[in-house]
């Protein structure tokens, strides 16, 4: 970077430079310069459409653009609802009843009230004990399960059932108060004789 001195001002500064940045004047010569045109001629600006123009605006503004957009779309939205509104106030009200034989005819439709549908037939087999009415399903082409098997739970049903009559009865037990036992005199208490006197 080679280095020129200021006419004007007598500062070192940079050669290519067209303006002294200490006193504004042209290093060259010493003359002032109109600073606005030399920008103007250095820094052009460059020509904004309307759109763009508008989007920085938008951009500088966003809080201003977003409630504006908000306030819009409420605006749009109540005249929407008064349009929809005031129409159907004088589309229904204005038009003739149709009867419902117009618009289906329903001497031809078959009545579904009158034959109820009926329930699939389901063949049931209950375990032979009516106070517990477990019933089972009975699948066709089910296998009924070995004899075994058939006799370990009528067992464990047994041995529930047994428990079940025991803490009945204990409760039972539990209610009745105590039988009251006979006195016997086996060893009967002396009683105390006043003194004599």
């Amino acid at each position: 970077m080679s280095s020129a001195v200021c006419v004007a001002c007598r500062h070192e500064i940079d050669a290519a430079a067209r303006l002294c940045p200490y006193c504004g004047a042209d290093p060259r010569t010493g003359e002032k310069v109109d600073t606005q045109a030399v920008m103007q001629e250095v820094f052009q600006p460059r020509k904004i459409s309307a759109t763009e123009g508008l989007l920085e605006y938008a951009r500088q503004r966003q809080g201003l653009v977003i409630a504006v957009a908000i306030l819009l779309g409420f605006l749009i939205l109540g005249g929407l609802h008064q349009f929809i509104s005031r129409r159907n106030q004088t589309a229904v009200s204005d038009a003739e009843a149709v009867p419902l034989t117009d618009v289906a005819d329903l001497n031809n439709q078959v009545e579904e009230t009158t034959k109820p549908l009926p329930m699939p037939e389901m063949q049931l087999q209950y375990d032979g004990h009516p106070e517990t009415m477990r019933n089972l399903v009975v699948e066709p082409g089910a296998v009924p399960p070995p004899q075994e098997v058939i006799d370990q739970l009528n067992a464990r049903e047994a041995a529930r059932r047994a428990r079940a009559a025991a803490a009945a009865e204990r409760a039972k037990m539990a209610q009745q108060p105590p039988a009251a036992e006979p006195a016997t005199e086996t060893n009967p208490q002396p009683t105390a004789q006043p003194p004599n006197q």
